[in-house]
């Protein structure tokens, strides 16, 4: 039986998810490009340990989260769908968006997804922050420790963020509803 060939995205799709990765790395596939991403250091950890514990105690609506959970991402351009690996990812407790979640869930629900910059920041910076915006995710929280600045954008539309707002390391940050409360980064420096 004659099959239709894979077109180039179907392939590269195939391969990245048959890819099997070293213990503690990951692997995406953004904007038409395989990431392969090391484990990472422990600053990066303490970062994303502040921010978690702060959502947890203080956001207005209970929240769960999930570190390292694959998501499907909207397409940008020519490439196949995105599969990116937020550092969390934030979601109402009521919705149980990571209850029986597949390995590549979709973003339906998620409130926020929290980067830390680390081997490819320019990926953080502008890359991951197209897909998230083109997914329709409402908050993207980036902590940029090259830069030494925390970075709230929200209002996605299209293909990026309409409204981004930066403090430097040791300014409170805003976060809006769902969470209402200021972000301490006190310890970020």
């Amino acid at each position: 039986m004659a099959h239709e060939p894979l077109t180039q995205e179907e392939v590269l799709l195939e391969g990245f998810l048959a890819l099997d990765t070293p213990e503690g790395f990951r692997a995406e596939l953004i904007e038409g490009e395989i990431v392969v991403t090391p484990p990472p250091d422990g600053d990066h950890e303490k970062y994303i340990s502040r921010v978690v514990r702060q959502v947890i105690r203080r956001s207005r609506i209970d929240m769960d989260f999930s570190g390292n959970k694959g998501l499907k991402l909207a397409s940008g351009g020519v490439c196949p769908k995105n599969h990116a690996i937020p550092d969390v990812t934030f979601g109402p407790v009521g919705l149980d968006l990571f209850g029986a979640a597949d390995p590549w869930m979709p973003c339906a629900g998620v409130a926020m997804v929290l980067e830390v910059t680390s081997t490819k920041p320019q990926a953080d910076r502008e890359t991951k922050r197209r897909c998230y915006a083109r997914e329709g995710i409402p908050l993207y929280l980036l902590i940029d420790r090259e830069t030494s600045m925390v970075t709230l954008f929200s209002e996605p539309e299209g293909h990026d963020y309409l409204r981004s707002l930066k403090r430097s390391f040791g300014d409170p940050l805003p976060l809006p509803e769902p969470f209402a409360f200021d972000l301490d980064t006190a310890d970020f420096i």
